[in-house]
């Protein structure tokens, strides 16, 4: 098994997050912390055109089993993975394959980054610091657009306070727009915000939940609210969708009574 050579002077800490970016040519690990980005390696890669989802996911794991050298723990917790380059060109069932692949064989989300979000990390690297590197703007704004989900019945203020983090960091929160509750739906089991139409009939909480879920498409993540780690049963049903779509989630916290583990990152910020 092949191991990632450490630079010298590189030193193992048990804090801060790793942040590994499998690029066109390279694999790169850097550490992030405290605002800062340390560079700890970078490694010439040989992924090709041509290689099969088998193939890439052996080396991705080869080289993720290296990482060890960086941290104690290695998880969806406190390691972020990206991809760019041939990963892009990928069909999506492929890249969906080669995403579940690696997640269980290395329990880390394996996140294939679009050209468009790509040129965002690198347009935000080159304004902030006149970088050309990728992980440069990715630590600044990790996502351009995100919906947030949850129980806005039991959560309703954790929720406020995951959107106003996301936006702090320049996010825009595709759903919901708003937080303020029509006053006749208060304590019900339904709760409309103030820019949702009333209901119909019991059938348009359809129309609702359909709306909220096809914000999904356009989001960079969809974040999971959900404190001391429950996930409640509204929830469940949209991760089916969110699964089907290929979309990254991120959950607030460590996700509890979920009976199957699926890929996920855990913890917002890069």
């Amino acid at each position: 098994m092949r191991r990632i050579e450490k630079k010298e002077n590189s030193t193992v800490v048990s804090d801060g997050r790793i942040l590994v970016h499998f690029g066109p040519e390279h694999g790169s690990v850097h550490r992030s912390r405290g605002g800062e980005l340390q560079l700890l390696t970078r490694e010439r890669l040989p992924f090709g055109a041509g290689l099969t989802v088998e193939a890439l996911a052996e080396r991705v794991g080869e080289f993720c089993a290296g990482l060890k050298e960086y941290a104690e723990a290695i998880d969806n917790k406190t390691t972020r993975v990206h991809a760019t380059g041939v990963f892009q060109q990928l069909p999506q069932p492929e890249a969906a394959a080669l995403v579940n692949s690696v997640y269980v064989d290395t329990g880390l989300y394996f996140n294939v980054v679009g050209p468009g979000l790509e040129r965002f990390y690198m347009d935000t690297a080159l304004a902030a610091c006149g970088s050309t590197d990728m992980v440069d703007g990715l630590v600044r704004r990790e996502c351009r657009t995100a919906v947030v989900c949850g129980s806005f019945q039991q959560s309703l203020g954790d929720i406020e306070g995951t959107i106003a983090r996301l936006r702090e960091t320049g996010t825009e929160v595709l759903s919901p727009r708003s937080t303020r509750i029509k006053p006749e739906t208060e304590g019900t089991d339904f709760i409309l915000f103030e820019y949702q139409d009333l209901l119909k009939n019991h059938r348009d909480t359809w129309r609702h939940k359909y709306v909220h879920m096809e914000a999904f498409r356009q989001a960079d993540a969809v974040v999971v609210c959900n404190p001391g780690g429950r996930v409640g049963s509204g929830t469940v049903f949209e991760l089916g969708f969110m699964s089907a779509l290929g979309k990254r989630v991120i959950f607030t916290e460590e996700p509890r009574g979920v009976s199957v583990s699926f890929p996920c990152e855990v913890g917002l910020g890069a």
